[in-house]
């Protein structure tokens, strides 16, 4: 089977601030539904998301109705340490762990936060600077070979350090979760995207809406985006400037997968809407200019 084949889908729903949206878990199990009848079923958690809350959170939900878990997929994230001092651990410095022990250890944790079997994909949250490329294959074929995780990938890595991984591994990493957005456009630089493209990984953009700036902040970037962003929403019938922002995501070559962070069941409608947009290569580049705010060379 290829990347190809068993790809994440055009949209995930993100559920990292799950615990701010202040919903019950019928609530949520209610979204979850809406989510699927608008064909997104695909789901991105970590295990530190909400301080070790989130993940269990979901799983309360699935609990509601078991039967949804073959309904959707489950993708979470492990291998950032954060000195809560929630959890008595103020003094202690934030850092990474990419152990065998360690990273087996959260899978677990996380299959029985969400009540579940097993694990669709999961992902390194962040490179860890004392990576040891063998001990996380090691950890991965483990987990692999037990059936606790289907799939796996990483986040925020550079292409060195995802071919670094991939080279110890029999099998191939699904995806690697960068941020990017027409705010924050490093990823069409560094190789990242390049590398989806070459080795058939689908890359997934974290905050897609630059958490917010595009709608709010008052700099010149976010001036000029929102401006170019309305202009080229009314040239191609959008409703919106994020259905914008996601047509723009979803045109790149690399095939996007686009992490929606928000417990509104209509904007996820609106981003499904949004698959239909299509913009033409100079209103791509129009969307570039005004982020960068200088024309291409």
């Amino acid at each position: 089977m290829t990347n190809t084949e068993r790809k994440i889908d055009e949209l995930v729903l993100g559920f990292w601030r799950l615990l701010d949206w202040k919903i019950s878990a019928q609530q949520c199990l209610s979204f979850l539904e809406q989510a699927l009848d608008a064909g997104v079923k695909h789901t991105d958690h970590a295990d530190i998301y909400g301080e070790y809350g989130c993940e269990a959170q979901f799983g309360k939900v699935l609990l509601l109705k078991p039967s949804i878990r073959d309904d959707i997929k489950i993708i979470t994230k492990c291998g950032i340490k954060p000195a809560f001092p929630s959890l008595g651990l103020a003094g202690q410095a934030n850092h990474y762990d990419s152990s065998a022990r360690h990273i087996i250890a959260s899978a677990q944790q996380s299959l029985k936060h969400f009540n579940t079997d097993r694990l669709d994909v999961l992902l390194i949250h962040r490179p860890d600077y004392l990576m040891n490329a063998d001990e996380m294959a090691k950890a991965f074929t483990t987990l692999k070979q037990s059936g606790d995780v289907l799939e796996f990938g990483v986040s925020n890595f550079t292409p060195s350090q995802l071919s670094l991984l991939q080279s110890r591994l029999d099998f191939e990493l699904v995806t690697n979760q960068v941020e990017f957005s027409p705010y924050e456009m490093k990823a069409l630089d560094d190789g990242s995207l390049d590398q989806c493209q070459l080795l058939d990984i689908k890359p997934m953009c974290w905050s897609p809406l630059a958490g917010g700036r595009i709608f709010a902040d008052s700099d010149d970037k976010a001036i000029r985006l929102r401006h170019v962003l309305e202009q080229v929403g009314r040239e191609i019938g959008a409703s919106s400037i994020d259905q914008v922002v996601y047509a723009w995501l979803l045109m790149h070559p690399s095939s996007p997968s686009v992490v929606l962070g928000t417990g509104n069941i209509k904007r996820v409608e609106s981003a499904v809407a949004a698959k239909q947009l299509k913009l033409s290569r100079e209103q791509w580049y129009r969307i570039w200019q005004g982020s960068t705010g200088h024309s291409v060379p």
